[in-house]
C-alpha cells in the first residue's frame, strides 16, 4: 500500500499547487478525497482505459463534489488521461481544467458537476441504463457529506433501491465540514449509516484514509446482491497538512507559497512547479 500513499500525497501537493497558482480552489476537500480517488483510479478498482476514454464497457465514475476538481484532475492525470504538465493550466482562460469538471472538455470526466446533489441522480440513471441493456459496467459516485443536505440525493437513493441497482456504489466523503462551518452545525446528519440503510442500501463505514480498508471494501462490491452500496468514508478535511486539518476556513483556502512548501515537507513530496 506504500505506493498508493505516495500517489495520494502527490495528488495532494499537485492540487495545492494548482490552487496556489490560480488563487482559486477547494483545498480542504481536495485533501480529504485524495485517498479514495487514488484507490479507485490507481489501485485498479475502476475498469477504465485512458487511451479509450469512451470505451463502452468502462466503469463510470462521477465526481459529484465537483468543486474538488483539483484532486480529481490530479488523479486523472496520474492515471494517464492527459499529461501531468497540463495541470499548470488549472482555471486559465480556455483551459480544459475548469473550476468544475466539464465532460465536453476533459477526457475521463463522465458528467458536468458542481451544483451539489446532482451526481447521485446522474449515477442512478447510468446504473439503471446498464441494467436495462444487460451490461456489466459499474457506476461509482463520490459525494461530499454537506451535499447530502440536498433532497435530490434521497430521491435518487429511493430509486436505486427500487430498481435493485447493485451495480451502483455511492461513496460519501464524510469529512464533517462544509462551506462556512461543520456539517452538524448546519444540518445534523448523524446517524448517517442508518439513514442509507433505511433507504435500502448495503452500508459500510471505513477509514477514508486507510488504503487497505478502502481497497478491501472496493474489492468486495457489491456488498449485497440486489442492493446498491453506500460506503461512508470517514475522512479529515485538509488531511495530511497540519495547518489545514479539520478547519472550516480551509474549505476553499488558498495556500501561500510558504504554506505550499510547508505542506510538501509534511507530505514527504516535492512542490511540482
Amino acid at each position: 500500500m506504500k505506493h498508493l500513499q505516495q500517489a495520494a500525497n502527490l495528488t495532494r501537493i499537485r492540487a495545492m499547487s494548482m490552487t496556489h497558482h490560480s488563487q482559486l480552489g477547494h483545498t480542504g476537500g481536495d485533501l480529504s478525497s485524495a485517498d479514495v480517488l487514488t484507490c479507485l483510479y490507481l489501485g485498479g478498482i475502476l475498469a477504465v482505459d485512458p487511451a479509450r476514454p469512451h470505451w463502452e464497457q468502462r466503469d463510470r465514475f462521477i465526481m459529484s463534489k465537483g468543486h474538488c476538481s483539483g484532486a480529481f484532475y490530479a488523479t486523472l492525470a496520474a492515471r494517464g488521461f492527459f499529461p501531468v504538465e497540463q495541470l499548470k493550466t488549472f482555471m486559465d482562460p480556455l483551459s480544459m481544467l475548469n473550476g468544475h469538471p466539464d465532460r465536453n472538455k476533459l477526457p475521463g470526466v463522465e458528467a458536468n458537476t458542481g451544483p451539489l446533489g446532482h451526481g447521485a441522480p446522474i449515477a442512478v440513471g447510468a446504473a439503471l441504463a446498464a441494467k436495462m441493456r444487460g451490461e456489466h459496467w459499474r457506476v461509482f459516485v463520490l459525494t461530499g457529506d454537506g451535499e447530502l443536505q440536498e433532497g435530490s440525493n434521497w430521491e435518487a437513493a429511493m430509486t436505486a433501491h427500487h430498481y435493485k441497482l447493485d451495480n451502483l456504489t455511492v461513496i460519501v466523503d464524510r469529512n464533517r465540514i462544509q462551506q462556512g462551518d461543520f456539517t452538524e452545525n448546519t444540518i445534523q446528519m448523524d446517524p448517517l449509516a442508518p439513514k442509507w440503510s433505511s433507504f435500502g442500501f448495503a452500508v459500510r463505514e471505513v477509514d477514508g484514509h486507510n488504503h487497505e480498508e478502502l481497497m478491501q471494501v472496493f474489492q468486495s462490491l457489491p456488498l449485497e446482491p440486489g442492493k446498491p452500496t453506500c460506503i461512508i468514508a470517514n475522512t479529515v478535511k485538509g488531511k495530511g497538512v497540519s495547518f489545514a486539518e479539520n478547519k472550516p476556513a480551509w474549505h476553499h483556502g488558498v495556500p501561500t507559497r510558504e504554506q505550499l512548501f510547508m505542506a510538501a515537507e509534511e507530505l514527504g513530496v516535492e512542490v511540482p512547479w
